[in-house]
């Protein structure tokens, strides 16, 4: 028995029939245009799908195109068509764009470059996945292309180490959505995670936390009555294990964008290497949540040798652009009274602390251009002055963003208000795993617009993106992870693709629930009720 489902168009924004499949997911493609005819073509188990020959990119979409639809791959052969075909050439300004062509001889998914290809491969998987039996699909011109070629999240797992195994689950969670960066937060005051051969004592001591506070520790005003768990907290990734994660998200066409902070949030690699510090130490992996006053000295040669040391390692693993040296929340309060520091702003005949830091970053800019990289940080490091190609994340809300546009610098918008997933979903009172605090509910995420309104259309183009960030101080399991991330990885996932007068909250709510029947269908956890 065949049945017919009633579907909404949304890209034409009017009622109309089409049979079987329903081609509306997440995000939706920017234009659906389904054929008169009726007619439709059915996709069955054992049908294959062809690729370029001697293209190993498009021979590992085929793959995945074999795994998500259940066919057999194989080479292109004129004279024996394949059912599915796999094809490059599709004209665009992104390379990510895609075209799915369903007709009487079968399907065609045409990219502008193979990653194109990709994400036509998950659109039509999106599509048909909750079909069951025949699946029929509309003889219809299927295509998407992303307003921003940044698409990023954020995965902090610094505060808590997560395994490999997950790791690879969280960038398949990505690929489904159409995000193509993942920026890693690999070390932080509580925290190393990223092995240095150089220093092999770094990862297997910065890794160790005693213990943990329990409960949201911002909101005790008394230490006395801060309580923490027995339980000790460990875990670092060595390079071979980073090099297989990146290989693994390459093949999704992510790109990892590695962070180690500086100068703050350094306490973990400052209690292995206690000189670092302005004060001498000693210090201890921190085992509450917060900002501590305790930095990286500015003011002595040994901390520029550390991070080229470490920076020169994260270079050689990690191969993309840009590489984030974080920038956020480091107080100057030791540099003010540290000999070092003095002497160095004295002898560099800078005016105060903020340009101590632009300092660093400035030599790190330099360092890792000889690299071929980019540096990108967080919004604090406008504050004394921009280093000269470096990019801007923009999580105080969008003045920094807007600043670092209006000076033609790239931004990353990132707010608090739209972006933090650390936040609740659900309003005060209701069931849910704890949070950081804050109220973000989905509807709020759909509304994000990166692009302020303030800027001229020149600055404008300086906004490559948007990215959702998890800090994971109380996310202490997977699940706790994948239930902050969904389904407001959902609505981010539209922001980041469909342009503003094309976003429709009500009709991507009816599209959100067949996607939340994939996400119990891979086994993804979720957030079930909506505010």
């Amino acid at each position: 028995m065949k049945k017919t489902l009633s579907i909404v168009l949304c890209a034409a924004f009017s009622l109309s029939i089409a049979a079987e499949v329903n081609y509306q997911v997440v995000p939706l493609p920017q234009q659906i245009d389904i054929d008169a005819s009726g007619n439709y073509f059915v996709l069955a188990d054992g049908m294959t799908v062809s690729y370029p020959a001697d293209d190993t990119q498009m021979q590992r979409n085929a793959q995945f195109a074999e795994e998500y639809l259940k066919l057999s791959a194989k080479p292109a052969d004129k004279k024996k068509p394949a059912d599915v075909s796999l094809t490059l050439g599709l004209k665009s300004d992104s390379p990510d764009a895609y075209a799915i062509i369903v007709g009487k001889k079968g399907i065609t998914i045409q990219g502008a470059s193979p990653s194109g290809v990709f994400y036509g491969i998950q659109t039509l998987r999106k599509s048909i996945m909750n079909e069951q039996g025949e699946v029929r699909l509309p003889y219809a011109t299927v295509s998407g292309s992303p307003r921003f070629g940044y698409r990023g999240t954020e995965l902090d797992c610094a505060r808590h180490f997560f395994p490999v195994s997950f790791i690879k689950k969280f960038i398949d969670i990505l690929a489904l959505h159409g995000i193509n960066r993942l920026h890693w937060h690999l070390t932080d005051d509580q925290g190393w995670r990223f092995e240095v051969k150089a220093l092999p004592e770094l990862a297997k001591k910065a890794s160790v936390r005693r213990n943990t506070v329990i409960g949201n520790n911002l909101y005790v005003k008394d230490p006395a009555l801060t309580l923490f768990d027995d339980t000790p907290e460990t875990g670092f990734y060595t390079q071979e294990e980073l090099r297989e994660v990146v290989r693994y998200a390459a093949e999704r066409y992510i790109t990892i964008v590695p962070e180690i902070d500086l100068p703050g949030h350094m306490v973990a690699a400052m209690s292995v290497y206690p000189d670092l510090g302005c004060t001498g130490g000693p210090y201890e992996v921190w085992n509450i949540w917060g900002i501590s006053d305790d930095v990286l000295c500015a003011g002595n040669p040994k901390t520029l040798e550390f991070l080229k040391t470490v920076y020169d390692e994260l270079c050689s693993v990690f191969p993309g652009e840009l590489i984030h040296i974080g920038g956020d929340e480091s107080p100057r309060v030791r540099w003010k009274t540290c000999p070092k520091c003095q002497a160095k702003m004295k002898e560099l005949g800078l005016k105060d602390e903020a340009q101590l830091q632009t300092y660093i970053n400035k030599e790190m800019e330099s360092f890792l251009a000889l690299r071929g990289r980019q540096i990108i940080g967080w919004d604090e490091t406008l504050e004394g002055g921009l280093s000269d190609k470096a990019a801007v994340m923009s999580w105080r809300g969008y003045d920094g963003g807007k600043a670092a546009a209006k000076l033609h610098h790239h931004v990353v918008m990132t707010p608090t208000s739209h972006c933090y997933f650390d936040y609740y979903q659900l309003k005060n009172g209701k069931a849910q795993p704890l949070g950081i605090g804050g109220y973000l509910p989905l509807s709020k995420v759909y509304s994000m617009e990166p692009v302020p309104a303030e800027l001229t259309e020149e600055e404008a183009k300086y906004i490559m993106g948007a990215q959702c960030n998890l800090w994971t101080e109380y996310m202490l399991s997977p699940d706790h992870v994948e239930f902050m991330l969904l389904p407001r990885l959902a609505a981010m996932s539209e922001v980041q693709w469909l342009q503003p007068q094309q976003k429709d909250y009500e009709q991507f709510l009816g599209r959100l629930e067949p996607l939340q029947q994939i996400y119990r269908k891979l086994g993804y956890k979720y957030c079930p009720t909506h505010e």
